[in-house]
């Protein structure tokens, strides 16, 4: 029985009143608001390099809103503890300035009590941000690049369609197949007379056709073919390839990043491939780039439960103040602590120090920073422990005032 009525005390402790659902109900809107504003600033400069990038290459719209799709994750990270910071504080700062704050806290109420409700959907928003730093993002890391050479590779459909040839000064192509917007051939053909001493036949089981924004000289990368030079007064020589760039431009080189698998560089793993990277290796990764990796996103979502804390914190406007600088001091905060963590892992990962020291110690005082903060603004430990007078229950009288009830005698 005790059990049960320490589950069902836990359950009525966790289920939401009236304040947590005002509360919730006035961060919803700042919220949206906030999150699509940092998200557009933060798309803004991104989407004008794809439209520079695919208007010179005369790519659909489709291929456009792939991209921004693969690009939504990896901003939505950074966009979540802004967008949770700036409505918590604007949420906070407009209760104190009207003094709903103050009448919460004469009635009884802690600022740690209307901190409750913001701090348990941080709770609740890290374990968002752990799915989508732990395993949405690293797929969607890959599929952008992967998409982004693609789209980069377009715009010479009309002038290469399937069992066509396209003729282009001394040099013949034809595929089998061409797909992507024809940029990428399969069972390639190539005649190049370009050098007068001899003729080359090249034959590819794939290629891949990047043409420049900048207006420079198409390029062919090859995979898997074979080169047969033919010369007047010497034999046939054949030469047999894996990987080569040819014949639209000699400066240009093979792109490792075009058609790779998911899994070449830490990033683009997941926690369990990272975690188990850790244990028995993974190939052409360091394991202390690995153990960065898992170590910063780890920490990154530890962190997020306490950002309403900071915002509850800053944003209290005491009496007779003007200006309340907390949001500003806010951002420099979560700026400061991302670059930390970032540094840390640099410094893990290159100079092989202890996580513990350069990525969870700068999470655990970040942490202490943000509570500190809010029992000040709560008036110390000492108004914190101090138990305050206990008022009796109070009812409406007929005539609408506030009486004192008196306690009945047993």
């Amino acid at each position: 029985m005790s059990r049960m009525s320490l589950q069902h005390g836990i359950l009525a402790k966790l289920r939401p009143t009236t304040m947590d659902r005002y509360l919730l109900r006035q961060v919803v809107p700042p919220f949206s608001i906030a999150l699509g504003v940092v998200m557009s600033a933060l798309l803004l400069e991104r989407l004008l390099v794809l439209f520079n990038m695919l208007a010179a290459n005369g790519s659909s719209m489709k291929t456009f809103f792939g991209l921004l799709s693969d690009l939504i994750p990896h901003y939505l990270g950074l966009a979540l503890p802004a967008a949770m910071c700036v409505s918590v504080f604007s949420i906070i700062r407009r209760m104190s300035a009207n003094h709903e704050i103050d009448a919460l806290t004469a009635s009884g109420v802690s600022i740690f009590r209307i901190c409750q409700p913001f701090v348990l959907t941080g709770a609740v928003f890290g374990v968002l941000a752990f799915s989508l730093y732990g395993f949405i993002q690293p797929y969607a890391r890959y599929d952008y690049r992967s998409a982004f050479y693609f789209a980069s590779h377009a715009g010479w459909t009309p002038h290469l369609q399937s069992k066509m040839f396209a003729i282009s000064d001394d040099i013949t192509l034809t595929a089998e197949s061409v797909d992507h917007a024809g940029s990428r051939l399969f069972h390639v053909f190539i005649r190049d007379h370009s050098d007068k001493t001899h003729v080359r036949y090249i034959t590819a089981r794939k290629g891949y056709l990047f043409n420049p924004a900048d207006g420079s000289r198409m390029r062919l990368d090859l995979v898997d073919g074979t080169i047969v030079t033919d010369t007047p007064d010497k034999p046939p020589t054949i030469t047999g390839f894996t990987r080569t760039t040819r014949l639209i431009s000699g400066e240009a080189k093979l792109d490792d990043e075009a058609y790779r698998k998911r899994g070449e560089t830490e990033r683009e793993l997941t926690v369990p491939e990272l975690y188990h990277g850790l244990r028995h290796g993974y190939p052409g990764i360091s394991r202390s780039y690995m153990l960065a990796e898992l170590h910063f996103r780890l920490a990154r979502t530890a962190a997020i439960p306490f950002i309403p804390i900071l915002a509850c914190a800053l944003a209290g406007v005491r009496k007779r103040q003007k200006g309340n600088p907390g949001l500003a001091i806010a951002a420099i905060t979560l700026v400061s602590f991302d670059h930390t963590l970032q540094m840390g892992m640099s410094f893990v990962a290159n100079m092989h120090m202890s996580p513990l020291l350069v990525i969870w110690l700068p999470t655990v005082i970040f942490a202490a920073v943000c509570v500190g903060m809010l029992i000040r603004q709560a008036g110390g430990l000492r108004t914190l422990l101090s138990p305050g007078p206990r008022l009796p229950p109070r009812q409406l009288s007929a005539d609408g005032l506030p009486r004192r009830m008196q306690e009945k005698e047993a």
